[in-house]
């Protein structure tokens, strides 16, 4: 492990806790299949708490996002903010773009602690997003909680979801953040769970053209750029530092594993690096990994994470099957184990995303021709 590098076999990057399940709107791609009503058997305040207290096991400073649903559902959410505050946890949440995410309860947050505000933009137009989210006013109501959010000082990440529906939207989106100063743009590649099975992905070859296209704006734009359950934009943006002939680029680490200059060795993937805890308290490698390592109820987060076969078979990079384990990016990249399960039901599968075939290999490939405009590209770089 590098000088500096997060050691992810002991803690994660990011832990998300899922507040609740319920939620006003139905949006098309929505992970939960949210409801209205919430769950009873919801962690209460105080087992909130205790998860707190086993997430600042992990270590100073550990990121904690707590999603939904719509987290704003229950009215504990800035009791929770301070105590993991006060506990040293960088505390950041992900409300939805409905009518709960008030000014008041902006700053009701930000007293209590709140590092970052995360909201959701599927479309550049009122009536783009709204229709991707379900909802008349959705777009009004999220950049109102942008203005709102910085009014008090709290920092604004935006989060849109790419496949068929929105790929055309994202230049404006571009521009969008620009004009409301967002800090940072997630771009999550849809993975098929929950709602998100009726929309249609892009395919790989667009995909890598997008990721590509990120790359760019990541160097032009004032805001940070990072993917959600693509991992192979380490990949193109290491090839496109190669292409580049970047002269500070350093491609090889001394195990024939290319680095170019990314500044972490391995990338996020679900378990390595990243963990959900469910609203009932299951532990998940993901949110679109819906296979349970046991319960916070049983047994704390922090063993969970690190102990747990599951867990530990996803950070096996050399464990992986098909291409993705005979790819030489997969310590830098590793693919999408969510969308591997969501289509094999096999974590340890091929990401069916990424078009990258490595040299040499002949076993077979994870997209289906008949249903997919994918080709394969050149393992050259």
């Amino acid at each position: 492990m590098r000088p500096g590098t997060l050691d992810t076999s002991e803690r994660p990057f990011v832990l998300i806790w899922e507040l609740t399940q319920a939620c006003g709107l139905a949006c098309d791609h929505c992970r939960a299949d949210a409801k209205p009503q919430r769950h009873p058997d919801e962690l209460s305040t105080a087992e909130g708490k205790e998860l707190l207290e086993g997430a600042a096991e992990f270590g100073d400073g550990q990121l904690v996002v707590l999603s939904g649903g719509d987290p704003l559902v229950r009215d504990d959410v800035a009791e929770l903010i301070a105590h993991g505050d006060d506990l040293g946890l960088r505390m950041t949440i992900t409300p939805s773009g409905t009518g709960s995410l008030t000014a008041d309860r902006i700053e009701e947050m930000a007293d209590a602690g709140l590092k970052r505000m995360a909201v959701s933009l599927d479309g550049a137009s009122p009536e783009a997003h709204d229709a991707f989210r379900g909802e008349d006013g959705s777009f009004e109501e999220t950049i109102r909680a942008v203005e709102d959010a910085r009014e008090v000082g709290v920092p604004v990440q935006v989060n849109t979801t790419v496949c068929r529906q929105t790929v055309s939207e994202l230049p404006e989106i571009r521009e969008l953040l620009t004009e409301i100063g967002a800090v940072m743009w997630s771009v999550f590649f849809l993975v098929p769970i929950g709602r998100g099975r009726v929309l249609e992905p892009i395919a790989p070859e667009r995909a890598d053209a997008v990721m590509e296209w990120l790359a760019e704006v990541s160097d032009e734009e004032p805001f940070g750029v990072k993917t959600t359950e693509a991992p192979q934009y380490r990949r193109v943006a290491m090839q496109r530092q190669q292409r580049q002939a970047d002269a500070d680029a350093d491609t090889d680490d001394g195990d024939g594993t290319p680095t170019a200059g990314i500044k972490r060795r391995t990338g996020i993937v679900a378990g390595d690096g990243f963990g959900f805890v469910s609203h009932t308290g299951e532990v998940f490698p993901s949110g679109f990994l819906p296979e349970s390592a046991g319960n916070v109820r049983d047994r704390p987060v922090t063993e969970l994470y690190r102990d747990s076969e599951l867990f530990q078979s996803l950070r096996d990079r050399d464990g992986l099957s098909g291409k993705c384990g005979a790819c030489r990016y997969r310590n830098v990249c590793g693919g999408s184990r969510s969308r591997a399960f969501a289509h094999t039901g096999d974590p340890l599968a091929s990401d069916p995303l990424c078009p990258y075939v490595p040299e040499g290999y002949d076993g077979p490939l994870p997209w289906d021709d008949a249903d997919s405009e994918t080709r394969g590209v050149s393992s050259g770089d």
